[in-house]
């Protein structure tokens, strides 16, 4: 099945655009865009509810430890290779 094809401009094009109407705007202009911009995202952040929290948070902590094992583990493995290695100081 053939895609359709839409008639967009290249992407050069739209970069030269926007190159050429951002150095128009002052720099008022361009902070007020950005602060435009920054309201418009955080429109877009859904919390999480009570329950999504405490299930991150979960699933957070329990990573954090099993990494803290592993690393410890490994901590403790290579000081006993470095031990041997080079011996115990007297």
């Amino acid at each position: 099945m053939a895609r359709k094809v839409i008639d967009e401009p290249s992407e050069d094009v739209v970069a030269n655009a926007k190159r050429d109407r951002d150095s128009k705007r002052g720099p008022f202009a361009r902070m007020a865009l950005f602060i435009r911009q920054v309201f418009g995202e955080l429109k877009k952040v859904v919390t999480p509810t009570r329950k999504e929290l405490f299930s991150y948070t979960g699933v957070v902590l329990v990573f954090v430890v099993i990494m803290m094992a592993l690393v410890s583990g490994l901590d403790w493995v290579f000081a006993l290779v470095v031990a041997y290695v080079f011996g115990t100081p007297q």
